[in-house]
This record gives C-alpha cells, structure tokens and sequence, in this order.
C-alpha cells in the first residue's frame, strides 16, 4: 500500500517528493514543466527512436518525446491499443479521452505516482472563457475518461481549485478525475483535490461502467468518491482533510454513490484505509446520492475488511444528502472493518454483511469476469 502522509498546508506549490519519503502534498500552479529527472526520461519504457510498439507515443514537456501536453497525445492517437509513456513532470492542463480511442494505457514513466502530475483548477462556478455560463461539475474535470478499456500506472491526477482563493464562487465541486468507460483500471494512482475529487461514472445510466483502483490513494473532504460506477477499490487509501471554511462536524462524506437501482453492484472497498487530518468524528463514511431528478437510483456500498481512523465518526458513520432519500434506504453495509472508526456502538448504525453474504461481495463478483488485477507491472 502507498505510504501518504500529510499536513495541513496550502495546495499551491507543489512538491514532487516520494511517497516512501512521506513527504507532504500540495499542488502546483505553473505552467506544463518537467521535474528534475534522469538522463531517460522515459525509464524502461523506451524512447520516440526506441518505441515499446508502433502505437506508444511519448510525452515530456520539455521536448524530448512526440509531444509536450498529454492531450496533444491523445488527440494524435486516433483508434484503438494506444499507450502513451508520460515523462516525470507537472502537466497543467485539462485532458479528455473520447469513447473512440478504447483500449488506451497511460504509464507514468516515473518510479513513483507523485512523479507525473495532471492538474487544473476549474472548478462547478468556474466562468467559462467564452461566456457561456460555468464549467458544472462534469465540466470542471481535469481528467475527463470516456472510452473503454482504459488503464493508468503511477500518474497523479489532480484539482487544486482552493475555495479560500474565489469566495465568489458557490459551486466548489473541483474534479480530478471523471471516468465513464467501461474496464477503466488505475494502478498504484494518486487523486488529489477537495469536493469531488474522484467522479467513478458511466457514460449512461444504462450502462454499468466496470472499475478497478488498486493501491491508489485519493484524498478530499465532501462526498470526494463519487457516482454511478461498479467500482473496487482494493488496498487503497482514502485520506480526509481539515477545513479552515467548516466551523462544526461533519467536514464532510468519503463516499456519495448514486448507484442505478438495476445495477446490483455498486462500490467495493476491500482491505484499505481511512486517515484524517481533521479532528476525530469530524467525517462520515457515506451519503447517497440520489439526484432531484432521479427515480431508478438506489446507491450501494459495501466496506470491508478496511481500517478506519478516529476522522470517521463511530457513532453516526452514514448521513443523508436529502431526507427524502435516507441512507438507511439505500445499500450500505460493513464487514469486519477495524480500527476507531470502525467502532459499533450503536448497530443499527453499522448495517453487517452475514458471512453468508460476504462470500458473494468479492472483486470477481463485482467485475463479472474481467480480471484488471492480472499481469499488472
């Protein structure tokens, strides 16, 4: 698992430091630049005169690969199986992957994900350029992942739009990341931002978009996991963050699914943890999100075999969005979590899965076949 550790501090500026090191995290706001790196910038994975296939393209913002933004990349790579190798850099600017260009693998080429560095700072208020009205949450993506069959190694995907900087703005939902496809992989990733931060979609509410996060890391305060997808995240770590701008509990939800009523998978979370650095109980584990205009939605998550800090309230773990919809109507459920925030004090609180029960909430079940866990480098 990633070894994360935080304090509170500005998220300008960011510091590209190891995570083995510990070092703590802030996000930069300077233009495309590449970090201080090796005579190869491309490590292992060869180099534009040395190509791993003759659909891998490479991307160093300083000039040594085929191209110097990650979206320049993926406009050039038209069609099916490409893989684009990512030198260690900070790449400041917004990326979309179509749902004509299936099959795409991003390899950050660095050794660690803090390495290679995606990030913006729109945000829901965000002003368009062109007048035509804000960004929306969809809209303030960084990283917008349409097509299926995609994966990503060691890259950071991030949002660092800070609510202190823009008071006239309400709509603060900033996301890192949305992904809508179908067999959408993330392999030892990192997801930074505040509201919002990771959107686990579908591209429709028809369809039930398969996701895999393994060992990544994602931190932020409301509802920061969210949407529709079928979703895993095994060994991963969600960390929650103080606030300067909340004067009283709860600073906010780790998970706000919005799971489809037909869709008998939601989110799984499997042997991970949760950390905080706000004060204890300050956090809840969950809040459903049923939209206004929503009547097939009916969001599921099961958490096991997890630890849970002193953030997460023990007492109280799960809130409604709305009363209208409350949790207690949804599918949340537990199973042999630990640690402080794992605590039950009062069950009816705390919904169990029976062992019975926990024999069928495994990866294969959620996946359907599809095994992202295999051959991974």
């Amino acid at each position: 698992m990633l070894s994360q550790s935080h304090r509170p501090l500005s998220r300008r500026g960011f510091l590209v430091a190891s995570a083995a090191a510990g070092a703590a995290l802030s996000l930069a706001s300077v233009p495309a630049q590449a970090a201080a790196r090796p005579r190869r910038p491309f490590g292992r994975y060869g180099s534009p005169a040395a190509r791993l296939t003759p659909q891998t393209l490479y991307v160093d913002a300083s000039g040594k690969g085929d191209h110097t933004s990650v979206q320049a990349a993926v406009t050039a790579a038209t069609g099916s199986g490409w893989t684009l190798v990512i030198a260690p850099g900070t790449y400041r600017e917004t990326v979309a992957v179509d749902r004509n260009r299936t099959e795409m693998t991003w390899l950050g080429a660095g050794d660690d994900p803090s390495d290679v560095v995606i990030v913006y700072d729109n945000a829901n208020g965000t002003p368009r350029p062109d007048g035509s009205g804000t960004y929306g949450t969809t809209g303030s993506a960084t990283s917008t992942i349409r097509a299926d069959g995609f994966t990503a190694h060691r890259i950071t995907f991030a949002n660092d739009f800070l609510r202190e900087e823009h008071p006239e703005i309400s709509g603060t939902q900033a996301v890192a990341i949305k992904v809508q496809g179908d067999r959408s992989a993330f392999h030892h990733c990192r997801f930074l931002g505040h509201q919002d931060t990771l959107y686990a979609d579908s591209n429709s509410a028809d369809l039930f978009a398969r996701q895999y996060f393994s060992h990544c890391y994602v931190e932020g305060d409301v509802d920061f996991v969210f949407g529709r997808a079928t979703a895993v995240y095994e060994h991963c770590h969600f960390r929650t963050l103080n606030r300067t701008d909340a004067s009283s509990a709860p600073y906010g939800f780790v998970f706000a699914p919005s799971t489809e009523r037909a869709n008998p998978y939601g989110y799984l979370v499997l042997r991970g943890r949760v950390t905080s650095e706000a004060p204890d109980a300050y956090y809840k584990v969950a809040r459903p999100w049923v939209p206004t205009s929503s009547t097939t939605v009916r969001p599921m998550l099961t958490v096991r075999e997890t630890w849970l800090g002193r953030g997460i309230d023990a007492v109280t773990p799960y809130a409604n969005m709305r009363d209208t919809d409350p949790w207690q109507n949804q599918r949340f459920a537990e199973y042999r979590n630990t640690g402080p925030g794992a605590a039950v004090t009062v069950p009816a609180n705390r919904p169990q899965l029976t062992p019975r029960q926990a024999r069928s909430a495994t990866r294969s079940a959620w996946l359907g076949g599809w095994e992202p866990w295999k051959g991974v480098c």
